[in-house]
């Protein structure tokens, strides 16, 4: 079959992520990866700037990945952890608990970043159940925030973010409220912390950048606080570093900015490399405590069929070798000290809102984006792979990336957005 033939016969089958079929350009067709470079079927390279929605941290096709998935692959691809473990599983979740904060001790395996918030959710309000206190039940969440696509997780995003607001009416109650970021939100806040305790399970929080809610950064100051009104009105707090984990935001985990601990912390996206699906949700010992018990009942309730696939968990071992190995943290803090550069070019540009740089990550806002689907043809005319959301424009590329690549990202960018028609 050629690349036409299972393009046009499979795309009258396919329901892509996020898309208005009717109206978005057509995707894509995809053949091949390499480093930063995408290869479509028309033999166009596009550079990457967005990592495969930030897994990609290596690059793709890292060596080193897939030799040790491939060298998994032929002994244990998979074994349901059921009363079952394998080497993989319990070396990588060793490995992550010596990377996290010393009160971080237990890791539960998922497969996806959205189940990963879902689980801990979960932990949040059964650990209160397991301690006989009841009506502990809802998160505290921020606006801005985005935790995932579950019917459960979606009810701790933004409210007002399109991609959740039409489930309104049929998503759990909980609280939803603004980051402490400035005097009268702290005044604000402390006084609904104090208000709403007795209901609060656990906060909920994306540690200095709120992602797909438009790629919102926050001091470190914020999450210092937020541990202090944890502590003070015995509550939870669970860091989803989905995004932000692994070097995204120049520390391997943005919780070591604030240098405190969470109770909980989800992770995913980077956690492979990019290379299969894998997220963990990594428990305090406290929380663990509270399950254990001679009562069946206080066990976990959860159980994804693929949690801690042999294949995943090979990947992320690979994965954080490389960070072990390379100069991965190096490598961020430099890319973020040339998106700066520059990105700011785009500064003074009309349309333009605010540039803003955060380790690995590049953010152009604009007031507005009219036509996003000329906007990103534009952006693949130039040659790159850049993925607009809402009115940003964002680079988060591979920690791996050259400098001519990333030069080549920043350069369609500061062109693209300088021959918006609305400029």
């Amino acid at each position: 079959m050629t690349n036409s033939d299972w393009y046009q016969t499979g795309i009258p089958h396919i329901w892509l992520p996020y898309t208005q079929m009717k109206t978005a350009n057509p995707p894509l067709a995809a053949v091949r990866t390499q480093g930063t470079r995408i290869t479509l079927a028309d033999g166009t390279q596009l550079v990457d700037g967005i990592a495969s929605w930030w897994t990609a941290c290596h690059g793709y096709n890292h060596p080193h990945i897939s030799e040790t998935v491939q060298r998994q692959l032929e002994t244990l691809p998979h074994v349901m952890l059921g009363g079952l473990v394998h080497e993989q599983a319990l070396t990588l979740a060793k490995r992550l608990c010596d990377l996290l904060p010393e009160n971080l001790t237990r890791v539960f395996f998922s497969d996806s970043g959205s189940v990963a918030v879902e689980v801990a959710m979960k932990m949040a309000v059964q650990y209160w159940l397991n301690k006989g206190v009841r009506g502990r039940t809802r998160m505290l969440a921020f606006k801005g925030g985005y935790h995932g696509d579950t019917i459960a997780t979606m009810a701790v995003c933004d409210p007002e973010e399109g991609m959740h607001s039409l489930f309104a009416g049929t998503l759990p109650q909980h609280h939803v409220i603004d980051l402490p970021r400035d005097e009268a939100s702290i005044k604000a806040f402390d006084a609904f912390v104090e208000r709403h305790a007795g209901d609060t399970a656990a906060i909920l929080v994306e540690p200095l950048v709120q992602g797909a809610g438009g790629m919102l950064f926050h001091d470190p100051r914020v999450l210092q606080h937020l541990r202090r009104a944890a502590d003070k009105y015995d509550l939870l707090l669970i860091f989803d570093e989905i995004f932000t984990g692994f070097g995204r935001t120049g520390p391997m985990f943005a919780l070591e900015a604030a240098e405190i601990a969470p109770d909980i912390v989800t992770l995913g996206k980077g956690l492979t490399g990019g290379t299969l699906p894998l997220a963990a949700t990594v428990a305090s010992q406290k929380i663990f405590d509270a399950f254990w018990s001679d009562d069946p009942m206080h066990a976990l309730m959860h159980g994804p069929t693929f949690m801690g696939n042999a294949l995943a968990c090979a990947a992320a071992n690979a994965s954080l070798d490389l960070f072990e190995r390379e100069p991965r943290l190096l490598q961020s803090a430099e890319i973020g000290k040339a998106m700066g550069k520059q990105l700011g070019r785009c500064i003074g540009i009309k349309g333009v809102k605010d540039v803003r740089v955060k380790g690995a990550i590049g953010v152009v806002e604009l007031e507005k984006i009219a036509d996003m689907n000329a906007l990103k043809s534009a952006l693949v005319n130039e040659g790159v792979w850049v993925r607009p959301f809402r009115n940003i424009v964002y680079l988060t590329p591979a920690l791996t990336i050259d400098e001519a690549d990333l030069r080549k990202l920043t350069d369609a960018i500061v062109k693209v957005v300088g021959n918006l028609p609305a400029n």
